[in-house]
């Protein structure tokens, strides 16, 4: 490997790290502004959470994949995704096309993001929706369902274990779906025991295809991990998802659930580029 190699590897090593030291800055100045009991109060007065776990599990015909549709302007990774950044517009052509759910970027200086689009998306649509966030804090938890989200993203590599569990059981009380994410074996081996604690119906296990080192994506990655996983149902497989026939071999080892993002938001109308994924992965060939 080359000395050049060797610093990007590393630079990206740090790029979480220095994510979350800044998000718990976020965190703390959130609690300053807004009380938790304020946060609870209009928890309260937001209404029941969609389902999110049964939007992407129940009632999915055979041979199809449940689509998790994402929104999102930008990433460090990629870039700038999206120019013409219409939150309401983006969803309401995602709905139109089938998605099963979508999931809402809503951190603010890396990904152009904003919690106020949760509420936006659904007044607009009836799907449920996943606050995706680096989520290191309690308060968030309460923060995401007094936003209106349905489902929060938990993170395994920026958690303890103590951490996750804890939080587990918080939005499970709240009646919210997690999606715990592992992006690697070793931590998918820590955490799977935690998905569908403290009760199943309420968990999602989402394998990240993308290498943390490089800030490339395989999907290959979730075919190595799945001999691991007993539960393949709940498996949802995130990010380098581009074509039919990768929704296709993914469900050929029975994952029937993806998240999809960058790929439909790279297209002129990101709602036919959905309905183009899903109209040609509905017979399974490849």
């Amino acid at each position: 490997m080359t000395s050049t190699g060797k610093i990007t590897i590393a630079a990206m090593e740090t790029a979480l790290d220095k994510i979350i030291a800044r998000k718990r800055i976020e965190v703390e100045k959130a609690k300053a502004a807004t009380s938790l009991d304020t946060l609870k109060e209009r928890a309260s007065e937001v209404g029941r959470p969609r389902n999110f776990f049964a939007a992407v599990i129940n009632q999915r015909p055979r041979r199809t994949t449940r689509i998790i549709a994402e929104i999102k302007k930008r990433s460090p990774s990629a870039g700038l995704i999206r120019e013409d950044f219409d939150v309401v517009d983006i969803a309401k052509q995602y709905h139109e096309a089938g998605a099963a759910a979508i999931s809402c970027l809503t951190d603010e200086e890396d990904f152009g993001g904003h919690l106020g689009y949760i509420h936006q998306i659904r007044d607009a649509v009836p799907l449920p929706v996943l606050r995706k966030d680096f989520i290191v804090d309690k308060y968030q938890i309460w923060e995401s369902r007094a936003a209106g989200a349905d489902a929060v993203l938990l993170i395994a590599d920026v958690l303890e274990e103590g951490e996750l569990v804890d939080m587990a059981i918080l939005a499970r009380e709240l009646k919210m779906t997690t999606l715990i994410e592992a992006h690697d074996l070793d931590r998918l081996l820590k955490i799977h025991q935690y998905v569908g604690f403290p009760h199943a119906g309420y968990s999602l296990l989402g394998i990240n295809n993308r290498d943390l080192r490089t800030m490339k994506t395989d999907i290959k990655h979730t075919f190595r991990v799945l001999e691991f996983i007993e539960d393949r149902k709940i498996v949802v497989s995130e990010s380098g998802i581009t074509s039919a026939t990768d929704l296709a071999k993914l469900r050929q080892r029975g994952v029937n659930i993806v998240l999809v993002g960058e790929h439909l938001l790279r297209q002129e109308h990101p709602g036919n580029a959905l309905r183009e994924l899903l109209g040609q992965s509905i017979d399974g060939n490849v």
